[in-house]
């Protein structure tokens, strides 16, 4: 955590304010003052205590939704922004996002309140997996489904369907960048003044004992996690001697229960040290008596050291054990990329992504993520404002400091499944859309997402509707790369989505005679309405370099929108039924190009 609470502060004070108020049944709210027990040498709320708090906290939530006992099944990386000190007081809330079978995501927001000053700052959030238990006779226990109430929760519920994917994809990822070579850092293992990583190895055996149990009489996983930390502090600092500062945990999985009586070996090395950070690799078995050791957890943290600024120092380099210390060293380079991924394009908001981040393979998870996640957050944005209605097309917009988002929606006779096999066909799009003249798949990635090369008219000033793009000559072309993100329903309720935006790739650089546009977010939201019938939402978000040229000229872009909508039924309508190829092969969805295709 940092050792001082910087201008951030405030900026986490204006987002506690403008947060909405809700009566959640699943909430649980937990207020802690910090005494000396809870401190470390520096008189900081140890990460060890807060880890417990957090856990203790998000497990009440998910039993108050549940009904029944639940245990903790992972937790997502959790990034500590500012310490807490004695005397100071810890608010944890937690409430569950949402349910799925018989699992269910928590949110947890920590923040610190000081007393006598009055005031609020954000420490931390974190994403909590909980399972219930089976019951007495062997059952499994079906989760209800959540509701939720305001926008937040809304985005919440419908981002959580996302962040799970990502869960069940985290093992191949990492196994993805250890297939690649430019992740090893030869450099490091042959430094001269390098530590060998032996000197930080530590091992320690922990007595499970009642009071480290939680009421299912299983070791309470918030005291795993704090045993963790603490031998992990201590490999940290045989590396750098000093007291270093723990900045990530990154997302971790409960293997197994443990119990009373049992005995927990806790083992810790430095696997890697880089320029101001270094990771530190810790594993928790449990036997009993003579028993075989039992995996029960391995997390991987991240430590600093801070100078009496509070700035990272620079560390010394670590010489890694031979065979198993080699893997642990290129596999916390593979980890240390993802965390670098992770920040560029998850860990901020929208607005403050890049447009046009360079798509490669092993980055392609989080840039699908924020795709599908960007576009659910728009749909559930609250302060839509109907502009114009004309034969059921209804254009909505939405004014944000730097962007103007568009909504068109109608109901079309068309069931949702079909329409969405149809307009995630993005490749048939020119057959109804003006603003495609062409469309060229590019790379198929897997199943659900695909980059295309989109060629469209140029953006002049009078001509309104095309996609984001920066206006730099009359007439000329522009082309667009884009990674297309489909979803299929997660849940009850859940819309089809197809998300769009602008990537990067080397080998499809700007090229002469095109002006290079850019997709902030952009795509379609497609929800079963009655009688198999569907509501058709088309969104995209205007960057703050088309809106000199689309602001000024609504009416002209109700028209253009409304055409274009009009088009798309049309195109829907007539490809209602699959074709007999489609049904005999089971191929993409061809199209009928009518005479009023414009």
């Amino acid at each position: 955590m940092s050792s001082t609470v910087s201008g951030d502060v405030e900026n986490a004070e204006e987002e506690a304010e403008e947060e909405e108020e809700s009566d959640n049944p699943t909430e649980v709210k937990m207020s802690q003052i910090v005494m000396p027990c809870h401190s470390n040498h520096r008189q900081e709320l140890s990460v060890g205590q807060l880890l417990k708090w957090i856990d203790s906290c998000a497990c009440l939530s998910a039993e108050r939704h549940a009904g029944c006992p639940c245990v903790t099944a992972s937790m997502d990386d959790i990034h500590f922004e500012h310490t807490i000190r004695v005397g100071q007081v810890v608010n944890i809330k937690a409430k569950v996002n949402r349910a799925f079978n018989t699992s269910m995501e928590v949110g947890v927001q920590v923040s610190c309140e000081d007393l006598f000053l009055d005031r609020h700052w954000r420490v931390c959030h974190a994403y909590a997996t909980f399972v219930t238990q089976r019951t007495n006779t062997g059952q499994k226990v079906i989760l209800k489904l959540i509701v939720p109430h305001t926008e937040k929760e809304q985005v919440e519920y419908s981002v959580a369907a996302e962040r799970r994917r990502v869960r069940m994809l985290h093992d191949d990822i990492i196994r993805d960048l250890l297939s690649h070579a430019s992740v090893l850092q030869t450099d490091n293992w042959a430094a001269v003044n390098a530590v060998a990583a032996e000197k930080t190895k530590v091992e320690s055996v922990e007595l499970v004992l009642p009071t480290h149990a939680n009421h299912q009489v299983n070791t309470f996983g918030g005291q795993i996690m704090a045993w963790m930390v603490n031998v992990a502090t201590i490999a940290a600092s045989r590396l750098c001697q000093a007291h270093p500062t723990l900045r990530t945990i990154d997302m971790f999985t409960f293997r197994g229960p443990s119990h009373v009586g049992d005995r927990l070996l806790l083992r810790a090395i430095v696997n890697n040290a880089f320029k101001n950070s270094m990771e530190v690799g810790v594993r928790a078995e449990a036997y009993h008596k003579e028993g075989p050791n039992r995996h029960i957890n391995s997390a991987f943290m991240t430590f600093e050291v801070l100078d009496d600024h509070g700035k990272p120092c620079t560390l010394p380099r670590i010489r890694p054990e031979p065979l198993e210390g080699g893997r642990r060293f290129q596999e916390a380079t593979a980890r240390k990329k993802i965390r670098l991924d992770r920040k560029y394009i998850i860990s901020r908001t929208q607005g403050e992504v890049p447009l046009s981040v360079p798509w490669e393979p092993r980055n392609q998870v989080y840039l699908s993520y924020n795709n599908v996640s960007a576009l659910k957050m728009l749909a559930a944005r609250s302060h839509w404002r109907l502009s114009s209605e004309k034969d059921q097309v209804r254009l909505y917009t939405m004014e944000q400091k730097t962007t103007l988002s568009f909504r068109v929606e109608s109901e079309v006779d068309v069931p949702a499944h079909r329409a969405f096999c149809l307009l995630a066909e993005l490749s048939n799009r020119p057959s109804w859309d003006p603003h495609y003249q062409k469309c060229e798949l590019i790379h198929r990635v897997d199943d659900d997402d695909f980059l295309y090369r989109v060629v469209t008219p140029s953006v002049s000033r009078g001509s309104v509707g095309a996609p984001t793009a920066a206006h730099q000559g009359e007439g000329i072309l522009q082309d667009f790369i884009l990674l297309a993100s489909k979803r299929k329903p997660c849940g009850s309720g859940d819309a089809y989505v197809i998300a769009l935006r602008s990537v990067s790739l080397p080998m499809y650089p700007p090229s002469e005679g095109y002006n290079r546009g850019e997709v902030l977010c952009a795509g379609f939201t497609i929800v079963e309405t009655s009688n198999k019938m569907s509501l058709i939402s088309y969104y995209n978000q205007a960057s703050p370099e088309v809106l000199p040229y689309i602001s000024t000229d609504i009416a002209g872009l109700s028209s253009s929108f409304y055409h274009t909508f009009c088009s798309c039924s049309r195109y829907l309508s007539r490809n209602r039924l699959p074709s007999p190829s489609e049904v005999q092969t089971g191929l993409s969805p061809t199209w009928e190009v009518g005479a009023d295709s414009l």
